[in-house]
């Protein structure tokens, strides 16, 4: 092994591997290996096992008793109930927000990231994800953040699929982030509530409909 090699750690592998899963350059339903990790970063079993264990415990991936590892094969059903249940977390965080008047620096930075890639045409699916986390953690409820954490990485599974299958483009997000934070900014608890409803449903509804399109096309 040389130096190189042996200097790469769980978190640059976790990382490298989550972008990967979100992307699809993984798709659902693929294997991740400890032996296979392994190898791929030129680093020993035991260092590959905790980024793989990290990821499961997020969410994106998936392992059963005695099973391999595997990103998550999302459900209609799945879809649904991820949504729903983040429009239910999301909406209160922002009413929390908005009530105080206040945006997390993070978000603005995460916004304005997000914007800067719809100018230059390129992926954002990792700063949509940065930015409604930093929304949630930036609350001041502890046990909302907790919720979210709980769900988020599935979200990002969804977010990738979303950003994958070009269902929305960067600017068209953006723009909807842009009227969550105005929204914050003026006081608006009702509406920023309202329109981070709408942003998640228009997100969820253009899933489902990519996700019965291609169930039909398999047929």
């Amino acid at each position: 092994m040389t130096s190189d090699a042996a200097s790469v750690r769980p978190d640059a592998i976790y990382a490298a591997l989550r972008s990967a899963i979100i992307s699809q350059h993984m798709s659902p339903g693929t294997t991740v290996t400890e032996s296979a990790v392994a190898l791929r970063f030129g680093v020993a079993r035991p260092t590959a096992k905790m980024a793989i264990e990290r990821l499961v415990a997020e969410g994106l991936l998936r392992r059963e008793p005695h099973r391999t590892a595997r990103v998550p094969v999302l459900s209609r059903a799945d879809i649904l109930d991820l949504f729903d249940s983040r429009a239910v977390v999301e909406s209160a965080a922002v009413g929390g927000l908005a009530s105080g008047g206040t945006l997390p620096a993070e978000a603005l930075a995460a916004h304005r990231a997000l914007l800067a890639n719809a100018r230059a045409g390129e992926a954002f699916a990792d700063e949509d994800i940065a930015f409604h986390r930093a929304l949630v953690a930036g609350q001041p409820s502890p046990r909302l953040a907790r919720m979210h954490a709980l769900i988020m990485g599935e979200i990002e599974l969804c977010i990738g699929q979303v950003q994958a299958g070009r269902l929305l483009t960067a600017a068209e997000v953006g723009a909807q982030h842009q009227g969550i934070l105005d929204a914050v900014t003026a006081g608006d608890a009702s509406l920023a509530t309202r329109l981070t409803r709408e942003h998640i449903a228009g997100s969820r509804d253009l899933l489902l409909a990519h996700f019965d399109h291609q169930k039909e096309a398999s047929r």
